[in-house]
């Protein structure tokens, strides 16, 4: 083994080495293997029984960048073992603005986050306990009245914009990730994504891209990756997710 790796396998979970993806690659499967003892559905469950804290797992990077297709896969990988939850459900309530006001908001800007709600909700899940999660409306910028029930699962993953910034909520993740993704295919995912299920018109979507989303990711979200573990800096593979999942079933049995 490498000093890199053994830098990873010897660090603890909350000063774990950063590595890019090109390191993860140059380590070999062969740490992993290493350490692989059981298998994750195995491991998943005998954390839920022997009552062991949620682990929390922050997903980070621009608006764009495949946050939450990651989060998917993973928790695909964990099946019901996992839950997973997206900052986006934690915009502020705006119902109290006239429509035009709130089409003049920087929602790109991380005081649009009710970081309360999250805290709170966050602080909940880590205990064990169901936590309460705003239903947000994206076409009004609106919450609606009825909120979701969260239960507590032995893996907890995370997709947002600004999880990392600040330091409580660093304290909380057992695993950070950043994806740094290029800016053009961003904006190309973001069109896709904000036309066909957020009703938004390609020009809209352009134009604040251009006008707040980038400004605000150069400021806000590109520093993050400072704070994170695991920096992808090009799109995961089947390869680099099952690393992922090897990694986060080493701290569901207790491995840091």
């Amino acid at each position: 083994m490498d000093a890199r790796a053994e830098a990873v396998s010897t660090a603890g979970a909350t000063n774990l080495a950063k590595v890019s993806v090109k390191a993860w690659h140059r380590k070999g499967p062969r740490f992993f293997r290493a350490r692989r003892r059981k298998p994750l559905q195995q491991l998943t469950k005998e954390a839920k029984r022997r009552g062991m804290a949620p682990v929390l797992v922050a997903i980070v990077g621009g608006s764009g960048s495949g946050k939450t297709w990651l989060a998917q896969r993973l928790q695909a990988l964990f099946a019901r073992c996992a839950a997973r939850l997206s900052l986006d459900d934690f915009y502020l309530d705006r119902s109290h603005l006239s429509a035009a006001r709130r089409a003049r908001l920087n929602f790109d800007h991380p005081r649009a986050i009710d970081w309360q709600c999250l805290e709170c909700a966050l602080q909940e899940l880590s205990a064990g306990r169901q936590a309460q999660i705003p239903d947000y409306d994206f076409a009004s910028h609106c919450r609606r009245r009825r909120m979701r029930v969260l239960q507590p699962k032995p893996l907890i993953l995370l997709d947002g914009l600004w999880l990392l910034r600040r330091r409580a909520l660093r304290r909380l993740f057992r695993l950070s990730i950043y994806l740094d993704c290029p800016t053009r295919t961003r904006l190309r995912r973001r069109l896709a994504r904000d036309v066909l299920s957020r009703g938004r018109m390609r020009t809209s979507v352009c134009e604040q891209f251009w006008a707040t989303v980038e400004p605000m990711h150069a400021r806000y979200v590109a520093p993050q990756s400072l704070w994170a573990e695991l920096v992808f800096i090009k799109t995961c593979t089947s390869r680099d997710i099952q690393k992922l999942a090897e990694r986060i079933g080493q701290l569901l049995g207790g491995d840091s």
